[in-house]
């Protein structure tokens, strides 16, 4: 999951060495925090939020038998 979120984030921002994934494992619970420049926050999170709202259905998709949680870390 880390890495198909990485890969998806570093395609749409201007500085994708600066794109951190961790992943925090709690049981049957995953959550990814994602960390990118402040500049590419907006591109990340997109109007109204469709591009991050496009990124969660694409890796809930990706994980239906666990449950994950995708943050944006400032």
């Amino acid at each position: 999951m880390k890495a198909l979120v990485e890969h998806i984030v570093k395609a749409l921002v201007d500085q994708p060495d600066l794109v951190q994934v961790e992943a925090v494992e709690e049981g049957k619970n995953l959550t990814l925090q994602l960390t990118v420049h402040p500049d590419d926050m907006g591109k990340v999170i997109g109007k109204q939020g469709r591009t991050i709202k496009a990124i969660r259905s694409v890796v809930y998709a990706a994980t239906p038998s666990q449950k994950v949680r995708l943050d944006i870390v400032d």
